[in-house]
């Protein structure tokens, strides 16, 4: 019962998550949710547009559960298996976003100095939001998939370019972190 009405711990997801790759390599299936936007786009019919969404989504339609599965798991997860306490953050992580004028997230899982509707209709706010969209939808093309995918999916299969892209992301998000939001969000 602890972990029903506190902040699950680790060793649950992750054994849950290894189990379902597990059932997915079993069935020679993998996973991404990157994937699942090509076959939304494909059953949408951008295949008339653009030869990259020509494929046959009949045969990855399986995968649009996990999508579901993501959705319905946080409803249940957020409204019925959790305290309402909200996300956990280190003291010192919630001083140094203070300090870059990033309001603490105070039980909120996103903060409203980056992804507000007031932050989203500044210049500054939209420029933001829109480049690092494009990157990331870049980059995830450009890696052939997305973080769940590599990680996840692409390790547990010991596939060497997955292996690459994890430590490009890790890479990536310390840079962002450290050198380049507080750049991005300098106080003066």
């Amino acid at each position: 019962m602890e972990y029903i009405y506190g902040t699950w711990h680790w060793a649950i997801s992750g054994f849950l998550i290894g189990l379902t790759m597990l059932v997915l390599t079993y069935f020679g299936k993998s996973f991404g949710m990157s994937s699942n936007l090509r076959t939304m786009c494909s059953m949408a019919g951008a295949g008339k547009f653009s030869d990259f969404f020509k494929m046959d989504w009949r045969e990855q339609k399986w995968s649009l559960v996990v999508v579901l599965g993501a959705f319905v798991g946080g409803f249940i997860a957020f409204y019925f298996l959790s305290d309402g306490s909200g996300v956990v953050i280190n003291q010192d992580t919630i001083t140094q976003l203070t300090s870059l004028g990033i309001d603490a997230p105070n039980g909120k899982l996103m903060p409203d100095a980056i992804f507000s509707v007031e932050t989203l209709q500044s210049p500054k706010g939209f420029a933001i939001l829109l480049v690092g969209g494009l990157l990331i939808g870049f980059g995830t093309r450009y890696a052939g998939g997305c973080t769940s995918g590599h990680a996840i999916s692409g390790l547990s299969n010991l596939q060497l370019p997955s292996l690459v892209a994890v430590i490009g992301f890790f890479i990536g998000g310390l840079a962002m972190a450290h050198f380049i939001l507080p750049i991005l969000y300098k106080t003066t």
